[in-house]
């Protein structure tokens, strides 16, 4: 039977996601508490990979599993095994045709920044800290270019491996609550390092450096070159994921403040 899984963590311990030489990784933490609670290895594949120090509001999993647990079980067996930093929210069986990452319609992140003079002592980090004064105007008027769908290939990393950079990006902001200026994006999917490159090139037009439409130009020219820098991870976080509605996945209310 295949069972997916709604889970919550704090990146700031972890290596990214996925399995890799360093460790600790939030791939096997997970793969290691749920082969505990099923009592046989299992393989555990997500919804959307995330980097080092990158959180999760509500990431969605899937592992195939022969052992019989109800849901509650699933939930509070898993998270007694695992690190403090992951919580599985909830548990359910799905289909086998289920997929955490293809069968997903749309994905969101949201990138938070504190903009003041004086850099975070709390929840830097979770932060990611600009002093000089940011026009969140001008950057939302120059995000909205990137709505529909585009070939996104000067916005992601030129170590991305995946063969095709046309994706179609659904909603985009840029909003202003006191001193935190926060990017949200939601899209049918993302290139890697795509949402730090678009936060890295919204930066120098939020300072007042480059006219809003540098975006579009930014955009068309499909050079990665063109583009600003990549921005930092801290901020940013995987905020949603949805599926079709036969599938039946909880859905999570992030607090959009």
């Amino acid at each position: 039977m295949r069972i997916a899984c709604g889970v919550e963590y704090d990146g700031e311990p972890f290596f990214g996601f996925q399995i890799q030489v360093q460790e600790p990784t939030v791939q096997s933490s997970l793969e290691q508490a749920i082969a505990k609670i099923a009592n046989h290895p299992v393989s555990v594949v997500c919804s959307g990979r995330t980097d080092t120090g990158v959180s999760a509001r509500h990431q969605v999993i899937h592992f195939d599993t022969e052992s019989n647990r109800e849901a509650y079980q699933w939930v509070m067996g898993i998270n007694s095994e695992l690190h403090r930093a992951i919580s599985i929210l909830w548990a359910k069986q799905v289909p086998d045709d289920f997929h955490a990452r293809f069968s997903a319609t749309s994905r969101s992140y949201e990138y938070t920044i504190i903009n003041r003079p004086v850099r975070p002592a709390i929840n830097r980090h979770y932060l990611t800290w600009i002093s000089q004064p940011l026009d969140h105007d001008a950057m939302h008027q120059a995000v909205k270019l990137l709505i529909g769908t585009h070939d996104y290939n000067a916005l992601r990393s030129t170590n991305c491996q995946s063969h095709v950079s046309v994706k179609t990006i659904h909603h985009a902001e840029v909003v202003r609550v006191g001193e935190l200026v926060k990017l949200r994006v939601t899209a049918n999917g993302f290139l890697h390092h795509m949402i730090r490159n678009i936060v890295g090139t919204l930066l120098p037009i939020g300072k007042g450096l480059k006219p809003v439409n540098w975006m579009q130009e930014v955009l068309e020219s499909l050079d990665r070159k063109q583009a600003g820098i990549t921005a930092p991870p801290n901020g940013l976080a995987f905020m949603n994921v949805t599926y079709p509605e036969i599938y039946q996945i909880p859905s999570i209310n992030n607090d959009q403040n």
